[in-house]
C-alpha cells in the first residue's frame, strides 16, 4: 500500500531536535545548519497542519502533537536502522567505523593498522580523527557529538581520552600515557647542549595544549618539579593546540616539548626525536575503548577490540 509520508529529512530533523530539545544540537548531529533544521521542521509542520514545538526565548518545548509524534517516529527510525543493519550483514565485507583523537589515530593507531588489515581482510575500517574524543572539548556535561548519533547510525567504536566515565557505553581502559621531555637530537650537541634537566633554562619550552582542560594537561611546572629544577619560567615558550604541531616543532629544533611517550615512540625509534632524560609524569586521563553494549557481539567489533587489546599489551612489555 502507498504511504503518505512527509520527507524523510524532515522527520530526521524533527526526531533529532525533539530528542535534544535544541535546533543547534540537532544541526551538529546531522551536519547541517540550525537554519536548515528550522526550515525542515516548518515544512513538516505545514505538511501535518499543526505546530510540533513551542519556541520559547531560550528553550524549546514539544507541543501535544510533537509529543505524540516522537515515540512512533523513534520506533520507526530504529526499524529503519535495523533493516539497514541486516543488509550490511549480508555483505561479506564488514564495515567498521571508528573515531579517535587525531594524534592518537595518526601517531599510535595508524602505524599498527597493517597488522589488523592482514589479520582481518574482510573488515573495511573507516577511521576518523576528532578532537571531540578528548574530554573537555564539548560544553560541560555534554556528550561528544559523535556519541550523540542515534543508535544504528554513525560509528560503532570510539577511542576516548579522558576520565573513563561514559554512561551507556561499554568502557575498557587501554592505557594511561606517561609524558616525557623530547627534542631534536641536534639539541643534544648544540651550543648549549642538553646534558642535565637544568640545561632546559637555555632552550624554549614547547607546550602541547591539545587537552582542552588546563588542569588535566601535562605541565612543565610539574615536570620541572619532578626533575628538581628551579629558576625556569615554566609558562614561557610557544603553545600548540595540536600534538602533531608540537611534535613537528620539537623535531625541527624549535625547543624541547613535553609529550605523550606512546605517541612519540616512533619518532624516537627513528631518531627524529630524542628523549634525553628518564623523567616522566602522569595525568589523570587515559585512553579508553567505547562500544555500545548491544553491539558487543558483532564480529567486526570483537575482532577490532581483540586486536587493539593485543597491541596495547605488546606496548606494555
Amino acid at each position: 500500500m502507498p504511504y503518505r509520508l512527509p520527507p524523510l529529512n524532515a522527520l530526521r530533523a524533527f526526531e533529532a531536535a525533539a530528542r535534544h530539545l535544541s535546533f543547534k544540537l540537532a544541526a551538529e548531529e546531522l551536519s547541517v545548519t540550525p537554519a536548515a533544521i528550522s526550515h525542515q521542521i516548518r515544512g513538516l509542520e505545514e505538511h501535518l497542519g499543526c505546530a510540533l514545538f513551542r519556541r520559547l526565548t531560550r528553550a524549546l518545548e514539544l507541543t501535544a502533537a510533537g509529543a505524540a509524534l516522537l515515540p512512533g517516529l523513534r520506533e520507526g527510525m530504529d526499524c529503519f536502522a535495523a533493516a539497514v543493519a541486516q543488509v550490511y550483514a549480508l555483505n561479506p565485507k564488514a564495515r567498521l567505523q571508528v573515531v579517535a583523537p587525531p594524534s592518537f589515530a595518526s601517531r599510535w593507531l595508524v602505524p599498527r593498522l597493517h597488522v589488523f588489515a592482514q589479520r582481518e581482510p574482510l573488515i573495511e575500517l573507516h577511521l576518523s580523527g576528532s578532537a571531540r574524543m578528548i574530554d573537555g572539548a564539548e560544553a560541560p556535561g555534554a556528550p561528544p557529538m559523535e556519541i550523540r548519533a542515534p543508535r544504528g547510525e554513525g560509528p560503532e567504536a570510539w577511542i576516548r581520552y579522558g576520565s573513563g566515565h561514559y554512561p551507556g557505553f561499554r568502557v575498557e581502559r587501554l592505557f594511561m600515557p606517561e609524558y616525557t621531555a623530547v627534542c631534536s637530537p641536534a639539541l643534544l650537541h648544540a651550543k648549549r647542549p642538553l646534558r642535565t634537566p637544568d640545561d632546559l633554562r637555555y632552550h624554549l619550552l614547547i607546550h602541547d595544549d591539545t587537552i582542552p582542560l588546563a588542569r588535566e594537561r601535562p605541565s612543565w611546572k610539574d615536570w620541572l618539579r619532578s626533575a628538581g629544577v628551579s629558576g625556569v619560567d615554566a609558562d614561557a615558550g610557544p603553545h600548540f593546540t595540536d600534538s602533531g604541531l608540537a611534535i613537528a616543532a620539537a623535531a625541527d629544533g624549535l625547543g624541547i616539548a613535553l609529550l605523550s611517550r606512546p605517541l612519540v615512540a616512533g619518532e624516537i625509534a627513528a631518531s627524529r626525536l630524542a628523549a634525553p632524560f628518564d623523567i616522566t609524569i602522569n595525568r589523570n586521563f587515559a585512553y579508553y575503548l567505547l562500544t555500545r553494549p548491544e553491539h558487543a557481539g558483532q564480529a567486526a567489533i570483537q575482532a577490532f577490540r581483540g586486536w587493539l587489546l593485543e597491541e596495547v599489551g605488546e606496548g606494555r612489555r
